[in-house]
């Protein structure tokens, strides 16, 4: 079994960071403690971008220096002075001091940007050489014919042979999407089956720079707008000298415009364009000549925020901040999570994760990190895309958790809201949403039918056909009743709206499955090596034996779904027989029902927090149980303890807590706490997905 791969480039601008992630990504889902090392980095490592992106998405453990072997400037100094072995040796000596503390170590090899012209082209591969691990060569297909891409890969696989490198795998990046057919054929008839053979379109979108990006390059100055809008991406630039007439037609969408401080035509004009409905938009306006506009455009330009025009003043002149501006390169940043999510999204359509990774690596899944857990979830939402229903369309993290959802292909979506609304804050937020649908409840042709569905369900309680029709208007009935009538296939609010508001209209619509008694809820407790199952922490506040019971057998079956063994521990403040006591009663009572019910899951108790989770405990206080000591799907007696537990364990120990997560429903609906991140509402989406699949293949079963 591997425990280390490093990724080699040999020629200029291939993209290997693009690559670098989506493996990373790949690995993230199987190895719990997994490094990443550059052997040679320009500058500090602590201002090293990849190095910076990687240890934050990935949460890796070593610090910055511990992922550096040498910089460029030490090297070229031993370079100079004869001294290439001590290169080697530096670099091999932090590298084993990082494999040490890691169970599988990413390496990425050194860009191919000057270090020295004897060494440039294969130095990378004397690296890896030297250190003993398998290779993949990244190559850099743009504006390459095939011969010419062909022809590279021929002389990089000479150059790993001639250094003994075990090369297992080839990608070609940044391909003419008119040429990725071909040339992918022709990788796997030529190079196949000796290594995994990937060819990548080219993405332009992921080399543009961003304002923040450029700004930062030409060490700009804040005059006015949104600070928030600097990760927009920069098609062009673009100098503005000409008249407003000549000028609006020379701007084009996401143009930075550089003109002097002193025209307050052109800044008037750029604003104009932003608010506009029929001209393009700028990403952003460039002031030269440190020429700050006068003091009443500068008391205009101070209301503009909420325009989606970043505003900054260079000191140099005109025509140098373009040239500056235009020598920018993007460049994949943690901080611009829109563009990891196109990368990642490019990256994993186009790669057999699975075989790439039996190349890589072949070692089966022996713990479950919140990475892991959360791009299983990914995987599996992806496999059969369900539609799910948003219905806060007026909510910014719901707005930026569904272009990462698109951009991912996690789900289809559908957001509800006025269209016109949304769609211009989408783009004050520097947004895109490719293939969102939108519905307004107040305008939407459905608003009719579902306001007579809704008054069949309800007259009965006695409900009126008029306030049916004003009803259906409110967001989480409308968004209910598209699942419901099986216009969408699961619903995901609450950011928003309290818990009540989202999940009441699901009980009186879509109700509890045939063969469950209530709807309950539960967490899924992302720890540093596990996953752990929560219930009732949000819904039910005093159940019974026989409600507790149910709970139990729900959270299992939830469990199972997203392929966690279920083993229940029903918690008390006592465990087996040593305490006594209506509330442990209570506890025995539930297990015994659960027991009689389910015979076919693993099920104890009452048990103690500790006892159910720590073996050593367990074998003291319940030493002949099958569940004590590792237990799964845990189940707290009342929502008092459930709630408290859950938020004790997520703040104190760092645990991604994901949920609530309803079960018991006919169809999915979940709930989101209204201080979730957009992280949360991308990780319920993707869990009410798998949920809406579960659903759908009972409805298939005869």
């Amino acid at each position: 079994m591997a425990d280390s791969l490093y990724i080699a480039s040999l020629e200029q601008g291939s993209g290997k960071l693009v690559v670098t992630l989506g493996i990373m990504e790949m690995l993230s889902r199987r190895i719990k403690r997994l490094g990443f090392f550059r052997p040679v980095v320009h500058g500090e490592s602590e201002q090293d971008n990849d190095i910076d992106l990687i240890r934050q998405r990935y949460g890796i453990q070593l610090e910055p220096a511990e992922m550096t072997g040498i910089s460029a400037d030490q090297a070229r100094e031993l370079l100079a002075g004869g001294e290439e072995q001590r290169i080697y040796r530096t670099i091999v000596s932090r590298y084993r001091q990082a494999l040490e503390r890691c169970d599988f170590l990413l390496c990425e090899g050194p860009n191919i940007s000057g270090l020295s012209e004897a060494f440039d082209y294969d130095i990378s591969v004397r690296i890896a050489r030297e250190l003993g691990t398998p290779c993949l060569y990244v190559s850099n297909g743009k504006e390459n014919r095939q011969e010419e891409i062909i022809q590279n890969i021929l002389v990089a696989e000479n150059t790993f042979a001639q250094h003994q490198c075990d090369l297992v795998a080839i990608i070609v990046n940044r391909v003419s999407p008119s040429l990725l057919t071909e040339l992918s054929a022709h990788l796997g008839e030529r190079f196949a089956p000796g290594y995994a053979t990937v060819a990548l379109p080219e993405v332009k979108s992921l080399c543009r720079p961003t304002m923040e990006e450029i700004t930062s390059s030409l060490k700009a100055d804040y005059v006015a707008g949104p600070k928030d809008h600097l990760l927009r991406d920069v098609a062009a630039v673009k100098v503005a000298a000409m008249s407003i007439n000549n000028f609006l037609e020379f701007i084009s969408k996401d143009d930075l415009i550089i003109t002097p401080g002193d025209r307050p035509d052109i800044i008037l004009a750029t604003l104009a364009a932003i608010a506009s409905k029929t001209t393009p938009s700028a990403a952003g306006l460039i002031l030269s000549g440190n020429l700050l506009p006068a003091p009443s455009m500068q008391k205009l330009l101070q209301g503009t925020d909420n325009l989606a025009l970043p505003i900054y003043l260079v000191a140099g002149d005109t025509y140098t901040a373009a040239m500056q501006a235009g020598e920018v390169k993007g460049v994949l940043r943690a901080n611009n999570e829109q563009k990891i999510a196109k990368a990642l999204g490019m990256f994993e359509a186009r790669v057999d994760s699975e075989a790439l990774e039996q190349k890589i690596v072949r070692s089966p899944a022996s713990s479950m990190s919140p990475l892991m857990f959360e791009y299983s979830l990914f995987e599996r939402a992806r496999a059969s895309k369900q539609h799910i229903v948003l219905p806060e369309g007026d909510d910014d993290r719901i707005l930026r958790a569904a272009e990462i959802l698109r951009l991912r292909d996690v789900a289809e979506l559908t957001i509800l809201g006025n269209r016109a609304e949304i769609c211009n804050r989408a783009t004050q937020l520097g947004l895109k949403l490719p293939g969102v649908r939108f519905i307004d409840p107040h305008h939407s042709p459905l608003r009719e039918e579902f306001a007579a569905t809704l008054y069949t369900m309800r007259s009965h309680r006695g409900m009126s056909m008029e306030y049916a029709h004003d009803r259906i208007t409110n967001v989480s009935y409308f968004g209910t009743m598209m699942v419901h009538e099986g216009l969408a296939d699961g619903m995901v609010s609450g950011a928003a709206h309290t818990t009540q508001h989202t999940i009441q209209p699901a009980f009186q619509l879509i109700r509890t499955a045939p063969d469950v008694l209530m709807v309950s809820s539960v967490f899924f407790m992302c720890l540093d090596t596990k996953v752990l199952v929560y219930g009732d922490c949000a819904v039910n506040p005093n159940p019974d034996s026989e409600e507790l019971a149910e709970i139990a057998i729900s959270s299992a079956d939830t469990a199972a779904m997203f392929n966690l063994e279920p083993v229940i521990a029903m918690l008390s403040y006592s465990s087996g027989s040593s305490g006594q006591g209506s509330d442990v009663d209570l506890v025995r009572q539930a297990v015994r029902l659960a027991q009689e019910r389910r015979p076919d899951l693993l099920i104890d108790g009452p048990i103690q927090y500790d006892a159910a989770i720590d073996a050593t405990v367990a074998r003291k206080k319940m030493p002949e149980s099958a569940v004590a000591g590792r237990a799964t799907v845990l189940i707290f007696p009342d929502l008092n303890t459930g709630n408290n537990t859950y938020k004790a364990v997520q703040r104190s120990s760092g645990a991604v807590a994901i949920g609530p997560v309803l079960q018991g429903l006919n169809k999915p609906v979940n709930d989101l706490s209204r201080g979730c991140l957009v992280p949360d509402i991308i990780n319920t989406v993707a869990i009410t997905a798998i949920q809406a699949q579960a659903s759908t293949n009972q409805a298939l079963q005869p």
